[in-house]
């Protein structure tokens, strides 16, 4: 999914949520979205297309290719 949240005291339980919860954003006693540029944001599954952010938007919506051309002189 593409957003998850928990609300607890305990943070151990928290990271351990994060680890399992198959979301690509998880709020910990928060439940606003919230979008950082630096941060990769974006679901896991069906809910996007991959992460978007800066740097993760080029690598995840691009595809690098070479291409050789052989000019005759």
């Amino acid at each position: 999914g593409l957003s998850a949240g928990i609300f607890t005291v305990d943070l151990h339980r928290a990271m351990h949520f994060a680890q399992e919860v198959e979301s690509g954003n998880l709020h910990v006693n928060w439940s606003s979205q919230w979008r950082a540029d630096l941060m990769p944001y974006g679901g896991i599954k069906d809910s996007g297309l991959g992460k978007e952010g800066p740097r993760y938007t080029i690598r995840e919506m691009t595809e690098e290719k070479m291409v050789v051309v052989h000019l005759k002189s």
